[in-house]
């Protein structure tokens, strides 16, 4: 008798759950028997964009200019000039340096893979290091998928979440992403100055995503390109976002690069042969608030700071203990507890599932740390969240 025959299977290598998709699980799991879900998992904000972006994209989709609505490619016709006021509007150095170039993005994360391929990785496998443990994945997970060599540099609360250059060794390209998510962690000009220096004596591509540059709630923070255009012999490239700049823009999908003419170049080269632009109205939009509406952001970035605030009082009031201090953003990073509810910890995944089945508190795991947001309306939950941190009863001995 002929065994049962299987259908064509997946042609990728084994990977495991995803890590968000595992959370959901737990969490509609502990829904379903009653438990309140106290979300600080959320990693975009909360309602819609701000007013002054939508009432400037519905003027510009209403528009009968077809440039409006045409493929935008590697430019930008319905909004002359974009990428560099976008990113104008958001650093404090003039932009008008010969031996720089810029390319409107349709959002950061569907350009991280062509960065790899900008550097060659069709051609060989390179040398990669990220910022990715912790970190958000998509480089890393990029480079796996390209069969790259990923070193994924040493970040803990000992070296503040900011790697040095001891640690790297050598190589072909850098992707980092400061304002650290998960963390709050940000890039200083001193830092990045050494860390520029460095890669432009190694000659290695150093590439930032920079989504949250904006919002950062430190005077220290800088973004690599106002360090980076003074090292002429320098490949890099810097990525900024309107998804979370504008409000909620995270379905927007607008953003650009500036970078090093030689570096912006060969990522037009891959862009161009592979995608057709953003949407035009959206990028109106998006613009107008970044360059007419700064008092809107602001507000935003306000809220961010003072929600963080008042997370880390309570958390950390029930004994919880920062990784590192947050400097932009709207996450926390927390060490793991060794025990709670009178139990020893093995992990943070384990930690964090435990919180959400006997709390409802549900964070992200990144081992060994746990992240909380703050995108929700901490003020509201403030009890309620103090109550379940009380009664996990968190230790470190």
């Amino acid at each position: 008798m002929r065994g049962v025959e299987q259908g064509p299977q997946s042609r990728l290598p084994e990977g495991g759950v995803n890590l968000f998709q595992s959370i959901k699980t737990v969490s509609v799991e502990a829904e379903a028997r009653g438990v309140e879900l106290i979300r600080l998992s959320i990693g975009q904000p909360k309602g819609p964009a701000l007013e002054s972006a939508r009432n400037a994209a519905a003027d510009a989709i209403r528009s009968i200019n077809e440039s409006m609505h045409e493929y935008q490619d590697n430019g930008s016709p319905g909004v002359p000039d974009f990428a560099r006021r976008f990113i104008q509007a958001q650093v404090d150095v003039s932009l008008t340096q010969e031996g720089i170039d810029f390319l409107p993005i349709p959002g950061i994360k569907p350009m991280l893979g062509l960065i790899p391929l900008a550097c060659g990785a069709a051609e060989r496998a390179l040398n990669i290091a990220t910022t990715t443990k912790p970190g958000y994945p998509t480089p890393r997970d990029w480079g796996a998928y390209l069969r790259q060599n990923v070193y994924e540099v040493p970040l803990n609360s000992e070296n503040k979440f900011r790697f040095s250059t001891s640690n790297l060794p050598g190589g072909d390209l850098i992707m980092m992403n400061y304002p650290h998510n998960p963390t709050g962690q940000i890039a200083t000009r001193e830092w990045l100055e050494e860390l520029c220096e460095f890669c432009e004596k190694h000659e290695i591509r150093l590439f930032n995503d920079a989504a949250y540059a904006a919002l950062s709630h430190n005077p220290e923070s800088s973004t690599l390109t106002e360090v980076a255009i003074r090292f002429s012999g320098l490949s890099w490239a810097e990525a900024f976002s309107a998804s979370k700049l504008i409000g909620n823009g995270t379905g927007w999908r607008i953003g650009a690069m500036v970078g090093s003419a030689d570096f912006i170049g060969d990522i037009k080269t891959i862009k161009g042969n592979t995608d057709s632009g953003f949407a035009a109205p959206l990028a109106a939009g998006a613009l107008f608030a970044v360059e007419n509406d700064k008092e809107g952001i602001e507000a935003n970035r306000k809220v961010y700071e003072r929600r963080l605030k008042l997370l880390i009082e309570i958390l950390a009031g029930n004994r919880m203990q920062l990784a590192v201090e947050p400097k932009a953003g709207f996450f926390s990073s927390w060490k793991t507890p060794r025990k709670a509810f009178n139990e020893p910890m093995q992990s943070a995944e384990e930690f964090n599932f435990l919180m959400i089945e006997r709390t409802g508190i549900v964070g992200v795991h990144f081992e060994p740390y746990i992240r909380y947001a703050v995108t929700s309306d901490i003020e509201a939950s403030a009890d309620k969240i103090d109550k379940a941190f009380k009664k996990a009863e968190v230790s470190y001995d």
